[in-house]
C-alpha cells in the first residue's frame, strides 16, 4: 500500500514565519525564503508517488502551491495538538508520512523511503539537527502519540521518539536533516539543494 503525504506548513506571511532569520534578513525577507522553503517542498511531495497528497495549512493558499494538493485547515493551540489534528483530519485507510516546510532539500526518495518503511514498521522518524524532527510517519494515527509532546525545544526528537517506542511501535529512523531557522541553517540548506526555489532565494539575499 502506498503511503499518504501530509505537509503542515503557515502561509508565508512577514512577521508570522521564520522569525529567527531576523535580523539577518528583513522580515519580508524571511517570509520570501519561507515560501521558497515551501514551494520546494511541497514540488518534492508532487513528485513522489503517494496515496494522496494533503497541505494542513495555517493561513491561506497562494500561488506557491501546486495542482493536486488537497488543503485543509489546521486545528488546536499548540504544534503537538495541530500535528495530531492533521493526521487525524488526513487519514483514509493508508499510513501517512508527514513532514514540515523546513527542510527544502527534501528529496522523493527519501520520501519513498519512509513510505516504504510503514510497510513494515509502526512509525517512521527523521530526526533534525537541531534536535526536533523532520518527518514523523504513521501506520496509523494515533493522537495520544503527539498530544503533549513539547515542541521546538533541544529534546523534542527525544521525547518524541520515546513516546513512540513507549507505545510498543517499532520505528525506521531516516538521516538526520538540518531544519531552516536560523541564516546559519539557510546557507547550510542552499548548498545542499542549489538548484531549487530556497537556494536561489537565498542567493538572492531574498530579493523578490
Amino acid at each position: 500500500m502506498t503511503a499518504d503525504l501530509l505537509v503542515i506548513a503557515k502561509e508565508p506571511v512577514p512577521g508570522r514565519v521564520k522569525t529567527r532569520l531576523t535580523p539577518h534578513y528583513t522580515a519580508e525577507e524571511a517570509a520570501r525564503l519561507a515560501e521558497a522553503a515551501l514551494a520546494d517542498t511541497l514540488a518534492t511531495v508532487a513528485a513522489t508517488p503517494a496515496g494522496a497528497r494533503t497541505l494542513a495549512l495555517r493561513g491561506r493558499p497562494g500561488s506557491w502551491l501546486p495542482p493536486g494538493l488537497r488543503v485543509i485547515p489546521q486545528h488546536g493551540g499548540g504544534l503537538d495538538e495541530r500535528l495530531a489534528h492533521a493526521f487525524d483530519d488526513a487519514y483514509d485507510g493508508r499510513p501517512i508520512v508527514l513532514i514540515g516546510m523546513d527542510t527544502p532539500q527534501v528529496t522523493p526518495a527519501l520520501l519513498e523511503r519512509a513510505g516504504r518503511a510503514l510497510r513494515t514498521s509502526g512509525a517512521v522518524f527523521g530526526p533534525a539537527a537541531d534536535g526536533g524532527f523532520w518527518l514523523l510517519g504513521l501506520a496509523r494515527p494515533d493522537a495520544g502519540l503527539l498530544r503533549g509532546v513539547p515542541m521546538s525545544r533541544p529534546d523534542t526528537g527525544r521525547i518524541q521518539l520515546a513516546r513512540l517506542r513507549a507505545a510498543g511501535l517499532d520505528v525506521a529512523t531516516l538521516p538526520r536533516l538540518t531544519d531552516v531557522d536560523t541564516a546559519a541553517d539557510a546557507a547550510e540548506v542552499a548548498a545542499l539543494a542549489p538548484h531549487g526555489r530556497f537556494a536561489a532565494a537565498v542567493l538572492a539575499g531574498a530579493a523578490p
